[in-house]
């Protein structure tokens, strides 16, 4: 990459809730040249919509997009995100693809209906105590189910990361991903998603991110990532060489994710490393992707 490849650094906290509004997406923007990373406000709550709109035809000139939503499901672990199944796609993109055409009459970019979809059903832990029989594999014997690549990557940095076939508890992150990647669909190539796409020379680019990884980069552990106070998060933006917010108080975690995460990809985004992690192959990179910050 070039000196100074991004100039904005963008983080957003997505929300896999249904509603047409998501009181649990946060959106928080600063620039390379200084100052705190501020929310981008709204008089309503978030849409995911909305969102999409932002990304689509809103974002300044060369900003680096973190999205804290897994962009794709397992594969290398069974060499397929469906095992078993004769439809199973065989890149990311195709996934996406898959998942808004069987969603087409879901509202609000929701994803219901490919949770409960008779075939794909079998692989998700659903509310009710509805686990799939294929939810588990030989390599995904424990409750979290099965995980890719990079957040096995994750696991060996202190997280604890859960797969995206779990929709089940507080740690699960499998609705915010579904969703997630009905919008990546509809962006129809409109941005570049990081590993999937290439990293080109100039522009806008949107890479995966998990906002425990900015939490422990600023010196909190995996289990205290979450910030509900600004004097909490004022320290950790310090730790990040970030100027501190102007806020007092108590803060909601959605806000003070995208507010320390974007600090953090504004620290590290010139990190060569981090654009080659060990983990990542060029099959990889077309299947499962990967988590910005994860080596």
């Amino acid at each position: 990459m070039k000196p100074r490849r991004f100039d904005y650094f963008c983080a957003i906290d997505w929300s896999g809730a249904t509603g047409p509004r998501q009181k649990g997406i946060a959106v928080a923007l600063c620039a390379i040249d200084g100052g705190a990373p501020a929310l981008v406000q709204r008089d309503t709550a978030w849409s995911r919509e909305e969102v999409l709109g932002i990304l689509r035809d809103d974002l300044p000139a060369d900003t680096l997009v973190g999205m804290d939503l897994g962009i794709s499901l397992p594969w290398a672990d069974c060499g397929a995100f469906f095992p078993g199944w004769v439809d199973s796609p065989d890149n990311a993109k195709e996934l996406w693809a898959l998942i808004d055409h069987i969603c087409t009459d879901d509202p609000n970019l929701e994803a219901s209906s490919f949770v409960d979809h008779p075939e794909l059903s079998h692989f998700f832990r659903r509310h009710g105590g509805r686990e799939g029989d294929r939810f588990h594999t030989p390599d995904a014997p424990d409750k979290r189910g099965r995980l890719r690549v990079t957040e096995r990557a994750q696991q060996a940095m202190g997280c604890k990361p859960y797969s995206n076939f779990n929709l089940v508890g507080a740690a699960q992150v499998g609705k915010s991903s579904l969703t997630g990647m009905r919008m990546l669909h509809k962006l129809n190539g409109a941005l570049p998603v990081w590993p999937i796409d290439p990293l080109p020379g100039t522009g806008s680019v949107i890479v995966e991110i998990y906002t425990g990884l900015a939490a422990i980069a600023a010196g909190r552990s995996a289990s205290r990532s979450k910030i509900r106070d600004c004097g909490e998060l004022n320290a950790a933006l310090a730790a990040l060489d970030s100027p501190s917010t102007a806020s007092h108080g108590p803060i909601d975690d959605h806000s003070s994710d995208a507010i320390l995460t974007a600090a953090w990809l504004r620290k590290v985004a010139e990190n060569r490393d981090l654009w080659s992690p060990k983990g990542l192959s060029s099959e990889i990179a077309a299947t499962e992707g990967w988590t910005f910050g994860a080596f």
